[in-house]
């Protein structure tokens, strides 16, 4: 049986469909926005790729650019995907290294939602001939087989997206 939303299930979801959408200039984890989980009795992955992340080095102003990667196993809310962009683009002119916006990311987003698992992985481009991948991940107590493994895989250079 499949259950169609009304709105009651969109309650909350203001930023969708609003054709005057103002983008903030500022980290703002306050834009987020969630929705009902339709299916909270079932484990399933839902993953975001985001090609054009942009950030500040913090120390130059130098722009930093790459690639976020957001796993998740949802349990009773999720993240609406526009205010998830939104959020993202929020740190386009915040001052933060790699490792640190990763983990902004994470600890936000596990916030907003209280998932069972959630991992966001960090691919950037080079500066200075140095590429950075960072990855941070979390989990409930039913999931902590799966943050270590995860978290070893994150050593697996094969694993890193874009990379043979």
């Amino acid at each position: 049986m499949t259950d169609m939303r009304d709105e009651k299930h969109l309650q909350g979801v203001t930023l969708l469909g609003c054709q005057g959408t103002a983008y903030p200039s500022d980290y703002n984890p306050g834009i987020l926005e969630t929705f009902d989980n339709m299916h909270p009795g079932r484990e399933y992955a839902v993953t975001f790729e985001c090609p054009e992340f942009t950030t500040l080095c913090p120390k130059t102003g130098q722009p930093d650019f790459g690639r976020i990667y957001i796993s998740y196993i949802p349990r009773v809310r999720m993240v609406e995907s526009k205010s998830l962009k939104l959020y993202l683009f929020s740190f386009r002119n915040h001052g933060d290294f790699h490792e640190d916006c990763v983990n902004i990311i994470l600890n936000d987003l596990w916030e907003l939602m209280d998932p069972r698992y959630l991992e966001v992985r960090g691919v950037f481009m080079p500066r200075g001939g140095i590429s950075i991948h960072p990855f941070a991940n979390r989990g409930d107590d039913e999931h902590q087989e799966l943050v270590r493994t995860r978290l070893l895989q994150a050593f697996d250079f094969n694993s890193i997206p874009g990379k043979a």
